[in-house]
């Protein structure tokens, strides 16, 4: 598992852009900014769409306040049920949705793990992270399937 203070690895991630689907590597995101990353183990999934999400956007501002230019959310989905929830959602600007459809991220920072066993295949742990300039300088991983550690009042607190 990625440690605070290792970089975080270079991935290729999709969000959706004006003209579709848009690749953008961790080091072209996270370069030079102050950012909050946040991982779901799926979108549309129960506490991860009535809590884990909306405890971002509804904290963005206070989030941001405290000096963070970026608030981003990855799962382990395609960039169109990321794009799909992020609308249903509401989050504007406020999170960029990232896709890691086949779970690079998630298996680069030793945060996969099988729900293959519940019909969901290799996922993202849920977990949420400071980064600076590409550095991780804080890491909440849930490991007890909870939201205790990765919510947004929790990285807020941590700010």
């Amino acid at each position: 598992m990625i440690q605070v203070g290792q970089k975080l690895p270079t991935v290729t991630l999709v969000q959706m852009g004006a003209e579709g689907p848009a690749p953008i590597t961790t080091d072209e995101l996270f370069a030079g900014k102050k950012a909050v990353l946040f991982a779901v183990p799926g979108a549309f999934t129960p506490t991860c769409s009535a809590q884990h999400l909306p405890g971002f956007v509804s904290n963005a501002a206070a989030i941001k306040a405290k000096g963070v230019d970026l608030i981003a959310c990855v799962s382990v989905n395609d960039v169109f049920v990321m794009a799909g929830w992020g609308k249903d959602q509401n989050t504007g600007d406020d999170v960029v949705m990232l896709a890691d459809a086949g779970g690079d991220l998630a298996k680069a920072v030793g945060l996969e793990f099988d729900l293959s066993a519940r019909g969901l295949g290799v996922r993202s742990m849920r977990y949420a992270m400071i980064i600076e300039d590409g550095v991780v300088t804080t890491l909440n991983v849930d490991e007890s399937g909870g939201l205790e550690s990765s919510s947004a009042e929790a990285i807020l607190a941590a700010l």
